[in-house]
């Protein structure tokens, strides 16, 4: 039997009707599915939130301001600015009261540089010469030193085996501080500036007695800055106060002893001065740099 327009309209309506309930089901299933997201991300956040533990702080906050810290460069200086210099060798020892920070254990000076040297941060160079001109490439000799034991089992045969013993930084007492004072007559200023920093290394014989101490490297210092910059000095009293060790180096806060002056021998003061008579020596030399700039004025 052929359709009438009445069938047709509605077949069409059903279709349609048919066609709707569809998509409201398929939008059902879609805010069902986004339901079901959200409660499953609303879980894990929750979850995360609870049982996870906050950081652990060793202090009241966390101290990340050192850890972003950029050294502070010095400013321009022409050769014509530079009106008289003098280059002033010194030694600081780390036994006296004001140099305690060089042995922090827990974060001593020579293990700053060691971890720099080692990570490639810094470059080391030959304790022979102080003018920085031979690099060292292999730390043997310097951080560690290869040695052989004997060891026998219990049928009483002797083997050898190669071990490593580490300079412990407890024989490192003394630096040595190699620096220039130069008269600025465009500022009208005396300054000085850090060259270099060589680790002392204290030997003992067999039965543990002294016998001398050696240079073991040279750092140049102004390469050295911006790792200085980084690490954080101890200081008693304060420990809220960061002061770096760059810091520690430019503002001059440590005690030192002056052993040689540039001469035309390239001699130090031990050469020729014995005992007492070199501590006099060495507090001439400091009060001749204080006299320089003092008499350059009139009053």
């Amino acid at each position: 039997m052929p359709y009438v327009l009445e069938d047709y309209q509605n077949l069409f309506y059903k279709c349609g009707l048919s066609f709707c309930m569809c998509s409201q089901n398929l939008i059902n299933l879609k805010i069902n599915n986004m339901k079901n997201i959200f409660l499953v991300f609303a879980i894990i956040f929750i979850s995360n939130s609870i049982f996870s533990q906050p950081p652990i702080i060793d202090g009241v906050v966390e101290k990340t301001l050192m850890k972003n810290r950029h050294v502070l460069t010095y400013g321009p200086v022409r050769q014509a600015d530079i009106f008289w210099q003098k280059k002033i060798w010194r030694v600081i020892d780390v036994r006296e009261k004001m140099n305690k920070s060089f042995m922090y254990p827990e974060a001593p000076f020579f293990e700053i540089v060691k971890k720099a040297a080692m990570n490639g941060e810094i470059t080391l160079y030959s304790a022979g010469e102080d003018n920085f001109s031979e690099k060292i490439t292999n730390f043997e000799g310097v951080f560690f030193e290869r040695d052989t034991v004997e060891i026998i089992d219990m049928d009483y045969n002797a083997t050898y085996q190669a071990i490593e013993n580490v300079v412990d930084f407890e024989t490192i007492r003394r630096f040595r501080i190699k620096e220039l004072w130069y008269f600025n007559e465009v500022t009208s200023t005396l300054k000085v500036r850090i060259l270099g920093i060589a680790p002392l290394r204290d030997i003992f014989d067999e039965d543990g007695n002294f016998r001398y101490e050696k240079p073991i490297f040279w750092i140049y210092y102004p390469h050295f800055r911006n790792v200085l910059a980084r690490n954080e000095v101890y200081l008693p009293g304060n420990e809220q106060q960061q002061l770096s060790w760059d810091d520690l180096f430019e503002m001059r806060y440590f005690a030192s002893t002056i052993y040689k002056e540039g001469n035309v021998y390239n001699r130090r003061i031990k050469d020729y001065s014995d005992g007492l008579d070199q501590l006099l020596e060495a507090d001439k030399i400091k009060k001749e740099l204080f006299n320089f700039e003092h008499d350059l004025w009139s009053y």
